[in-house]
């Protein structure tokens, strides 16, 4: 997968299955690029400095991001 900035946050796309798929907002496109340096989805959020009441949304949309297979559980 390749992350490129945007203005409005990022288009991330999936060399395997093609998909371009728009990340619309800084903290997820931080959360992304951060995902594979942690070891866990709360050690990512931790080092974003994700507000706790962003981290529900910000979860559920990792999830819709694997479902997509735009990003894979390791």
């Amino acid at each position: 997968m390749a992350l490129r900035p945007e203005p409005f946050g990022a288009l991330a796309y999936h060399y395997g299955n093609r998909k371009l798929t728009f990340l619309r907002s800084a903290d997820l496109v931080a959360l992304v690029g951060e995902l594979g340096r942690q070891p866990s989805i709360e050690a990512a959020l931790d080092a974003i400095g994700a507000e706790p009441g962003r981290r529900r949304a910000l979860s559920l949309a990792l999830s819709t991001l694997e479902k997509s297979e735009v990003i894979r559980a390791r």
